[in-house]
């Protein structure tokens, strides 16, 4: 597997780096602990902006606060901009100063790589998925339950949707433009992508305090938790396997996110984005057991 290596203001493909510091940045707690620091804040900003959802009388019922769906979207699009994207920000500012804020940035418009790396984001991975339900369920899906050609329009709104206001775009700066380089400098790219699934996976525990997004998830309690653990642990290292072998791309890191994502999403009909369920769309299959859409919901 191809490691990222950070040289001079640029990546390349061998062992991991994180990018270097100048001395200026070198100083004071957050940057002495730049990774620590950068899951403490991803973890605190996002769970006080989720704390009137998922403790009120959505979650927990312990705050008289009822949020209705179109709201919990942006509710949800909001806290994820206030942890990962902020705590990126805030902890590349810190180490790296403007110029690596600057280079964070860049990353996101990283777009010239092999067309077989889109292929593989946009349609490799549903594939991937929809075999694995086809292994798993030991039947064939009904492709007349998809809907026709309206099912393409469809999903293609909702992967646009979901990129936005779902997670991936906003995600994606964090666990891989921030945490994963510094990660597999210390760790390598394998034990990198487990530590970073599990910490990935728990960031999201305060939403199985709502009963609707935990039952969209693989179910509430310790079964439920565990199954979701670890199916982010199996899609961290597929990201990374794509994040090292595309220069650090994090259109590409989204783009993967984002299709997971949206394939994955429960048959719904109504728009349910705070639960990241695709809204007005028919689901993949129709198989009685499908361990994407019971799981995912990253």
């Amino acid at each position: 597997m191809a490691v990222l290596h950070y040289r001079e203001g640029s990546y390349t493909m061998s062992t991991a780096r994180a990018p270097a510091q100048p001395a200026s940045a070198r100083h004071g707690l957050l940057a002495r602990h730049p990774l620590v620091s950068f899951f403490v804040m991803a973890y605190a900003f996002t769970w006080i902006v989720w704390s009137t959802w998922v403790l009120g009388q959505d979650g927990a019922g312990l705050l008289p606060i009822k949020i209705s769906q179109a709201a919990s979207g942006y509710l949800n699009a909001a806290a994820i901009l206030a942890g990962p994207t902020l705590a990126a920000f805030i902890m590349t500012a810190t180490t790296e100063g403007r110029a690596g804020v600057r280079r964070l940035l860049g990353r996101l418009v990283l777009w010239r790589v092999g067309i077989r790396w889109y292929l593989f984001a946009l349609l490799g991975v549903p594939l991937i998925m929809l075999l694995g339900t086809i292994v798993y369920s030991m039947d064939l899906p009904k492709l007349g339950a998809l809907g026709g050609p309206s099912y393409l329009v469809s999903y293609l709104a909702t992967f646009v949707l979901v990129t936005v206001l779902g997670g991936p775009l906003f995600e994606e700066i964090g666990w891989r433009g921030f945490a994963l380089p510094r990660m597999e400098r210390l760790h390598g790219p394998l034990l990198a992508s487990l530590i970073l699934g599990v910490l990935w996976a728990l960031w999201h525990l305060p939403e199985f305090l709502v009963p609707s997004w935990a039952a969209s998830s693989g179910g509430g309690g310790i079964v439920g938790i565990t199954l979701f653990t670890l199916t982010a642990i199996t899609f961290t290292i597929v990201i990374t396997w794509v994040f090292n072998n595309t220069r650090a791309n994090l259109i590409l890191a989204i783009l993967v996110h984002a299709s997971i994502d949206t394939f994955a999403l429960p048959e719904e009909p109504e728009m349910n984005m705070g639960n990241k369920r695709g809204g007005k769309w028919r689901a993949q299959t129709e198989v009685a057991s499908n361990p994407t859409r019971e799981i995912l919901s990253i």
